[in-house]
């Protein structure tokens, strides 16, 4: 088979051309420390990376609302705590009213003091986190307890303005969690609508009992009524820090997925320099080595085929 010079001619160009080729892509790989720059550079591979990208955005909008959702359980931790010791200095100031040595003016001062617990409590229960109220369920933007008072200025009842709803956030793929924020628990409702029987109801029983010394009241259903109301604020404390154990360990999983997937993403998208610039200089030197036969192939001219 006669080997033509036009043969010749393509064959050092189309070899010529691939080894370019490669050695631009080495160096735009050196450049960037990326394994593809487009698509079309490695299909398979560069799918496999958008995938990656996707799922390190998807874990990191979900390490947020795990650490708003730590937060925000945290913050109702502590106001409970400071609720809970608001209602035992209300106790020891219900028991101090029931002594039977306790004066008139003793009584009256204690109930000063329990009203101003009160208040101080209600306060606590409208905590604020990041512009929005813990214990005012849906309604996050609205002071969700209210404190009623009579025409004489004592305290008559407490109101909620919130919603009975939990809060439900996503801390994982299909995995989700509800953020207690249901204030009207904390109220502990256990009459009826026509006849509420609730911790405003108490109190207002309470600011009466001690308006009228009512010994009696005071020594048996109020001071057992405090209790049970306390009760049911440490049963929601519990709730609130059972939840934050489980969303800590979401926390921890997810601070786990993440240095995977970043990991599988380095793997596949960075380049191992030391690796690609030995690739470089061979091809480099296949490339060298093309030009140079490149040089000798387009020296021949008609007197060398004379010759």
């Amino acid at each position: 088979m006669r080997i033509s010079s036009n043969m010749t001619y393509s064959d050092f160009l189309q070899n010529l051309t691939a080894n370019s080729s490669k050695v631009q892509k080495s160096m735009d790989q050196l450049s960037s420390f990326k394994e593809v720059s487009k698509s079309s550079d490695n299909p398979l591979l560069a799918s496999k990376i958008m995938n990656l990208n996707t799922s390190i955005a998807q874990n990191s909008m979900y390490s947020n609302t795990i650490s708003d959702s730590v937060s925000w359980s945290r913050v109702q931790d502590s106001a409970l705590s400071n609720v809970s010791d608001s209602l035992s200095r209300i106790r020891t100031l219900i028991q101090s009213s029931a002594n039977a040595s306790s004066g008139t003016d003793e009584v009256q001062a204690n109930k000063d003091e329990i009203q101003q617990s009160i208040l101080e409590m209600v306060d606590t229960l409208n905590t604020n986190f990041d512009g929005r109220y813990v214990f005012g369920g849906e309604n996050t933007t609205t002071v969700p307890f209210e404190v009623e008072k009579g025409t004489n200025g004592d305290i008559t009842g407490i109101k909620y303005n919130g919603t009975a709803q939990d809060l439900p956030r996503e801390i994982s793929n299909g995995v989700s969690v509800n953020l207690v924020a249901n204030g009207q628990q904390l109220l502990n409702e256990t009459g009826t609508s026509t006849q509420p029987q609730n911790l405003g109801t108490y109190f207002n029983s309470l600011i009466s009992a001690l308006n009228n010394d009512d010994k009696t009241a005071l020594s048996g259903d109020l001071l057992q009524g405090i209790d049970n109301y306390n009760d049911n604020f440490v049963a929601v404390r519990s709730q609130v820090g059972a939840l934050e154990n489980r969303l800590t360990a979401a926390q921890s999983r997810n601070d786990t997925e993440k240095a995977n997937l970043t990991e599988e993403l380095s793997n596949k998208q960075d380049v191992d320099v030391a690796q690609k610039y030995m690739e470089y200089q061979n091809q480099m030197t296949a490339y060298q080595a093309t030009l140079a036969m490149g040089t000798k192939i387009m020296q021949t001219t008609v007197l060398n085929y004379m010759n």
